[in-house]
């Protein structure tokens, strides 16, 4: 059973940055794309940026020039670093495994507040 343990989110003023973490319980983390994902509310959840194996990245258009994704396979950790944070930013972060889809049960998600 693979888990999720998302963190690093609070709360921020617009034009701030955050940092979120996901750590994965899961061998050969390596080998897997991972991908952050975010949920405002009353909306649908949406991917945002998602990291290859070999550490190609992609980026919502939203996010593009603003948020980074990276990875640790060390740590089995995957951060995304949030910079020009804006209100519309505001959402429970998750993190999963998969490129383009979630592949496995969501974690607790971590929320991110962006307001003055």
């Amino acid at each position: 059973q693979v888990q999720l343990v998302e963190s690093g989110g609070g709360l921020v003023q617009p034009g701030g940055s955050l940092r979120l973490s996901c750590a994965v319980s899961r061998s050969l983390f390596s080998t897997y794309a991972m991908g952050w994902y975010r949920q405002a509310p009353g909306k649908q959840r949406e991917l945002v940026a998602t990291i290859t194996s070999g550490g190609n990245t992609n980026y919502t258009d939203s996010v593009k020039g603003r948020f980074t994704i990276s990875r640790d396979n060390a740590k089995n950790t995957v951060y995304l670093q949030m910079n020009s944070l804006k209100p519309g930013d505001t959402a429970v972060y998750y993190c999963n495994v998969g490129r383009s889809r979630p592949l496995v049960n969501w974690g607790q998600g971590t929320q991110v507040t962006v307001s003055s």
